[in-house]
């Protein structure tokens, strides 16, 4: 009986540490999983989706909401208005989470965030993806600057032209972009006609 309530001390002070709490992290520390339930069953763990626990008294936030998209879809990437909103290259607040997945990926789903999964291939995309660390302990993969730029402008009639207008000047107003990865970036997604105009205003 110490030893059963030990273990669910011992996932509760894992769970604080974390915030989100995979399944299988207690493989690590030799903790039973069968105790997941039984905490969830006394209201002391909440399940957020399958392998997924949390605390019930957390408050979710941004950063806890995009974290547990990456811990149950490690492969996806944080694309078009999601990562706008990330590099601060946005006024507009999405509604949904958007993420880039191989054109022959299983499609991510999930109850909450509600999920926009947007298909890339090849170069497309794997150019411009960089790491970032959320919620303290949280790897994920989200769109670059640049590459977030050039996807805005591909995907144009999903999101509107305006709103990648605006993170364009945004971005090169704040000195936070590189022209060269920009037309790198926008030749590999075949948009660099479309976008030269644009480019071509921000030098004039």
């Amino acid at each position: 009986m110490v030893h059963m309530q030990s273990s669910k001390e011992n996932i509760l002070v894992m769970a604080a540490q974390k915030g989100i709490l995979r399944a299988r992290d207690l493989a690590n520390l030799n903790l039973p999983r069968g105790e997941l339930a039984k905490l969830v069953d006394d209201g002391r763990l909440l399940q957020l989706s399958r392998g997924l626990y949390t605390l019930p008294d957390r408050v979710p936030t941004e950063q806890s909401t995009l974290a547990e998209v990456a811990i149950k879809f490690p492969h996806s990437i944080f694309c078009l208005l999601t990562a706008l909103q990330m590099h601060g290259l946005t006024t507009q607040s999405p509604h949904q989470v958007w993420l880039a997945v191989d054109v022959k990926a299983r499609a991510p789903h999930m109850q909450y965030p509600p999920l926009k999964v947007v298909r890339f291939s090849g170069e497309a995309l794997a150019s411009g993806v960089q790491t970032k660390v959320i919620d303290d302990v949280v790897n994920i993969c989200v769109t670059d600057i640049e590459k977030t730029i050039v996807d805005c402008f591909k995907y144009r009639n999903k999101i509107g032209i305006d709103i990648a207008i605006e993170a364009l000047q945004e971005a090169w107003r704040s000195k936070r972009m590189s022209m060269d990865k920009v037309w790198e970036y926008a030749k590999i997604c075949r948009v660099n006609n479309v976008m030269r105009p644009y480019l071509e205003s921000l030098n004039g």
